[in-house]
């Protein structure tokens, strides 16, 4: 199935210490699914999970100061 019929977004995901993370995918939860493959449990923690912002590639340049 070619992934132009499955959509994917990025989606900013609030931390516990004030910062925000970045993930892709499908749906939050599929981006939590996936950031989970890279990330330590302790990592996945800190992440507010029903905390998150979707945004459009062209705009993440106003959200890197808030990345951690």
């Amino acid at each position: 199935m070619s992934s132009f019929s499955n959509p994917h977004y990025m989606y900013l995901f609030a931390l516990k210490n004030g910062k925000r993370k970045l993930a892709y995918g499908q749906s939050p939860e599929n981006a939590l699914e996936i950031l989970s493959y890279r990330l330590t449990k302790e990592e996945m923690d800190e992440i507010i999970k029903d905390d998150y912002v979707k945004i459009n590639q062209r705009k993440l340049q106003e959200y890197v100061h808030e990345l951690g």
